[in-house]
């Protein structure tokens, strides 16, 4: 199954988020008939995509680093201020679940100070025969498997772009998921990973995680 992202289904995509934001009157605690009875922080929630799945046997690890250890020095961004030679770690997976049509992995900082946080990196389309991403995949001139596409990051440049958190913040935490699809996705161009974790919803059979922590 192939989900197409038009530009008539991003809008309604964003029509479909503006209909799951709180309203004013539950941002500041007011009347609202469709949250009666909910806590205040249950009326600030707004929807999320499908429940996350269990692993199901799917298992991400790294080479390079360990899971709740510290993050490779070797994956430090070049820009923003830090020094490092900002490429991306090798990665490997094991367990993908029968049914799988297509994989998706995505770096995200929970912890930067925008609000939002920040994506590292998100590759789609990843075939369901890959067992892992080679170390240097997201930089210019890596090579990805056959038909996996990559998102910008963050800082606005395709692939990946390793950590740069502000100096004497505490160590941020960067988590590698990897989720196991039904489908493959199709977007267009300056699709954002946010727009990507959107279209994952109702498609993921599996996903697991890994996180690796970094201060300076």
């Amino acid at each position: 199954m192939t989900r197409s992202l038009t530009a008539l289904g991003l809008l309604a995509v964003g029509a479909s988020l503006a209909a799951c934001a709180p309203s004013a009157s539950t941002m500041i605690g007011g009347a609202n008939p469709g949250n009666a009875g909910l806590n205040p922080a249950q009326r600030l929630t707004v929807a999320q995509p499908a429940p996350a799945a269990t692993a199901r046997g799917l298992t991400l690890t790294s080479p390079t680093f360990a899971n709740g250890g510290a993050y490779p020095a070797a994956q430090v961004a070049s820009g923003f201020g830090c020094s490092g030679p900002n490429i991306s770690p090798a990665l490997n997976w094991t367990g993908v679940p029968a049914g799988t049509q297509s994989l998706v992995l995505t770096t995200y900082d929970p912890d930067a100070p925008t609000g939002s946080g920040f994506w590292h990196w998100s590759v789609y389309n990843i075939p369901a025969t890959a067992t892992g991403l080679a170390q240097g995949a997201g930089n210019p001139g890596g090579t990805l498997p056959a038909g996996a596409r990559q998102l910008n990051n963050e800082g606005g440049q395709p692939g990946f772009v390793g950590a740069c958190p502000p100096v004497g913040d505490r160590a941020h935490r960067y988590v590698f998921t990897l989720y196991a699809l039904s489908g493959t996705l199709e977007l267009p161009a300056g699709t954002t990973p946010a727009v990507l974790g959107f279209m994952l919803n109702g498609q993921v059979l599996a996903k697991t995680s890994i996180t690796a922590y970094y201060g300076r």
